[in-house]
């Protein structure tokens, strides 16, 4: 990647090489730089399969790498979050069915990555989903139907990137990591706080676009978190095809960025590490990359046949630790969910699902000259010649259609 020299921070933003304020951020923490780079040894997991909590000493945590379990009321707001997503992913699936969608990336099993992602950030904070990560952008406030107006074949994306501070969710692997550099960038120059999160898979590492975005992000020292949802395969390629390394997360040290690995079925781990990665990237500490550790429990998308490429035994066992069950008994364990919270909670879900049965029901008005309104802000005189032509046809095809009808 080619770097102009025009890309100078202005007075308010330091100009102090990468690896000194790396070296500065490090400092608080009473670690090497490599410790700190290098992700835990093992995987932060503060709630076992079964929902119960871990006992400090075995979630993982390091020197430098140590995380507090989430609030209460953090936590309550979590689980209502991961229960509609998976209502939501149940809704949309049976949607494609009816052909009410013309097709949906399902992001069951993997809410817990979804509902953190976008919880962790403040109000003017950025995201930049994949095309799977249709729940966190709904995490993130914006209206279902919009969030799914992509799916049903729209010419536009639904929402207004600007207005909810969430990129529009793309099809293309890894361009989003490029545009969320950029929007960061563009923060440091202005001297904002904004953190950027971007989102992808375990199939996107293999892309050049997340060398070149992580490269960029490190060398400028910028608040980007690269959260990259491990759900073990790319399509139908499984990850040991994919990478030898002994993490995702550990390709983050050849940037020289810190990396960190986290159960990404466990809704409680996974807030308390995008918390504080968010608070560390805020804070002038530069980007990080975290590595959910997930599995995708349905088709890669409608047209996908799954049972070519793994087997039902292996998704019999990551069934087993699904996060929304896994949230759920911990909560009530801890007297914190009684039934009547629950009814509540799922009465909130099937209203979702209804508005979202609702609004892709409605026949969407067709404005072919929509093809031409959009595509620069000033008209070009080729785009402005083609719609005259099109706005030609279509007032000859009334008006024939006009005189058929006055002859009858």
């Amino acid at each position: 990647m080619t770097i102009s020299a025009d890309h100078t921070a202005p007075d308010t933003t330091s100009t102090e090489p990468a690896e000194n304020a790396l070296t500065d951020a490090v400092k608080k923490f009473g670690i090497t730089v490599e410790d700190y780079m290098l992700p835990a040894r093992h995987q932060i997991q503060m709630v076992d399969p079964d929902g119960r909590l871990i006992p400090e000493g075995e979630q993982g945590t390091q020197p430098g790498h140590e995380y507090p379990v989430p609030g209460d009321k953090e936590l309550l707001a979590a689980y209502g979050q991961l229960v509609v997503g998976r209502r939501v992913n149940d809704q949309n699936s049976a949607l494609v069915r009816q052909g009410r969608m013309a097709v949906y990336p399902s992001s069951h099993g993997q809410e817990a990555c979804q509902v953190a992602a976008a919880l962790c950030l403040s109000e003017g904070d950025w995201m930049f989903p994949t095309y799977r990560d249709a729940v966190a952008v709904m995490t993130r406030g914006v209206d279902p139907v919009q969030v799914m107006t992509i799916f049903r074949g729209d010419w536009h994306g639904g929402y207004d990137p600007l207005e909810y501070k969430v990129g529009i969710q793309c099809t293309p692997l890894t361009t989003q990591l490029l545009h969320a550099v950029g929007v960061a960038h563009a923060a440091k120059l202005r001297g904002e706080d904004t953190v950027v999160l971007a989102m992808c898979g375990d199939g996107a590492t293999s892309e050049g676009d997340f060398h070149e975005a992580l490269n960029f992000a490190a060398v400028f020292h910028l608040p980007v978190i690269f959260f990259v949802q491990n759900n073990k395969y790319a399509i139908s390629v499984p990850l040991a095809h994919q990478s030898v390394a002994p993490s995702l997360a550990h390709k983050a040290v050849g940037y020289g960025m810190a990396g960190e690995r986290v159960d990404g079925n466990d809704v409680v781990a996974l807030l308390a590490v995008l918390d504080r990665a968010v608070k560390l990237a805020r804070e002038g500490s530069g980007p990080l990359l975290v590595e959910a550790n997930t599995y995708r429990m349905q088709a890669h998308t409608n047209a996908d046949d799954d049972t070519r490429y793994r087997e039902n035994s292996e998704v019999a066992e990551w069934r087993a630790k699904d996060p929304v069950n896994r949230m759920r008994t911990y909560l009530t364990d801890r007297g914190l969910l009684d039934d009547d919270g629950e009814a509540r909670i799922s009465e909130h879900a099937e209203a979702v699902a209804a508005q979202l049965r609702e609004g892709l029901s409605e026949d969407v008005p067709v404005d072919p000259q929509e093809l031409f309104r959009h595509v620069f802000a000033r008209q070009t005189p080729q785009l402005k010649e083609e719609s005259a032509l099109l706005a030609d046809e279509l007032a000859r095809d009334a008006g024939a259609t006009d005189s058929k009808e006055a002859g009858k």
